[in-house]
């Protein structure tokens, strides 16, 4: 597996293990839509929030959450359209962003959990 790819996993682990650790249920991972996928969809009480996770090494070049741009935030509208018909969820539905900056040889990588983004 390339490294780009084992420190996204990395990440998605860690989002996870951090929303469970704050009451959060997973119900799905890397749920996919034709090509586009959602990272995380978890409960957190009677909402169905969807979580796209960022995980970088550092913070050198840019801050992680502003690589969901317009483009991905599309992709991420119609995966979540798809989502959310398919399975006929009738919960409110939030948008979520989690990054994590740092390897996985870190024993406390820096998680930040940006709630209720907007998707347009």
């Amino acid at each position: 597996m390339a490294a780009h790819n084992e420190l996204g996993k990395w990440g998605e682990d860690c989002a996870a293990d951090f929303l469970q650790r704050m009451g959060y249920t997973i119900v799905a991972r890397d749920w996919k839509s034709g090509h586009r996928d959602i990272d995380i969809i978890a409960m957190d009480e009677e909402t169905m929030v969807f979580v796209e996770v960022k995980a970088r090494r550092n913070r050198t070049f840019m801050e992680p959450e502003t690589a969901v741009d317009y483009h991905k935030l599309r992709n991420l509208q119609g995966a979540i359209n798809h989502y959310v018909k398919y399975y006929r969820v009738n919960h409110d539905i939030r948008f979520d962003i989690i990054t994590v900056v740092g390897t996985p040889d870190d024993a406390t990588p820096e998680i930040d959990h940006l709630k209720d983004i907007p998707l347009y």
